[in-house]
């Protein structure tokens, strides 16, 4: 994110839409962390429940927020790839901005409606979450209130926050794949192919198990199976986007070797100067 800002060669679309992945990547990986180590080093993590709520809340405004923005990125490379001439004039800043406050303003809304409803349930029985961190079926079943009326708002958000933006994404990168097959250029082809293919393995990565979590009935799911899920969009996504969003970008390892160079050269500078003195 700061090499967004200190980059000039950055200065686009794609890598303002970059970082703001990574903000969301940060806020999940920060929520959720903390909780999920001391689960795992002493088997167990003591929170109350406001603390549980905030944290189910923050969990749902970053990934909520994330399937937004995961599908403007796609609509980003779909107006790159196959209509660059009017590139320019779409994706302008103005757009960018407004995409992303509507974004972060969306998570936000299903962040306040969450926090509301959990704040309303009583809670009579063994507080006890099987779980890696505070998540939402997890605290319903540990509910003696009626819930059927969040089940039924937790399905009408999985569906337009995750069914919705990745059918926006899989559309995207079928008239991408057709634009690339038209490419007379093999390198060419197999250059876009093996970008295309990464940012998919990850999108079906991170879409697949939401919508097995959140859009498919959990009961009589193995906690096993469930917690494993919860870690490939809480965890592995995280991990695989840096690396896929950016370390295997040309743009981003030109800036990091300029930003080296111009560090080395200062730090080289600072001590001829010390040692001048």
């Amino acid at each position: 994110m700061a090499l967004y800002f200190m980059s000039k060669v950055l200065q686009s679309p794609m890598y303002f839409f970059i970082t703001q992945l990574s903000l969301c990547d940060i806020v999940v990986t920060m929520d959720i962390l903390p909780t999920l180590l001391l689960t795992v080093l002493y088997g167990r993590c003591t929170v109350t429940l406001s603390s549980c709520i905030i944290q189910v809340c923050i969990f749902a405004n970053s990934e909520a927020s994330e399937c937004l923005l995961l599908s403007v990125m796609s609509y980003d490379r779909y107006l790159a790839i196959c209509n660059p001439l009017r590139y320019s004039s779409m994706m302008s800043y103005r757009f960018c901005l407004t995409s992303v406050i509507v974004v972060w303003l969306m998570g936000f809304m299903v962040m306040l409606i969450d926090a509301i409803s959990m704040s309303s349930f009583h809670f009579c029985g063994p507080q006890i979450i099987n779980h890696f961190y505070c998540d939402l079926e997890p605290i319903m079943q540990l509910s003696c209130s009626d819930t059927s009326l969040f089940h039924i708002w937790i399905l009408i958000v999985a569906t337009l926050f995750i069914m919705v933006p990745f059918i926006v994404i899989v559309t995207s990168y079928l008239y991408i794949v057709i634009t690339i097959l038209k490419i007379p250029s093999t390198t060419g082809r197999h250059k876009a192919f093996s970008t295309c293919s990464s940012h998919l393995i990850v999108v079906s990565i991170f879409y697949g198990t939401l919508i097995t979590v959140y859009l498919f009935s959990t009961k009589g799911q193995s906690p096993i199976l469930s917690k494993v899920l919860s870690l490939m969009f809480t965890v592995l996504t995280p991990l695989l986007n840096p690396i896929i969003y950016t370390l295997r970008n040309k743009d981003i390892k030109e800036a990091l070797h300029k930003l080296k160079i111009l560090l080395r050269f200062g730090y080289g500078h600072q001590r001829r100067t010390h040692l001048q003195n």
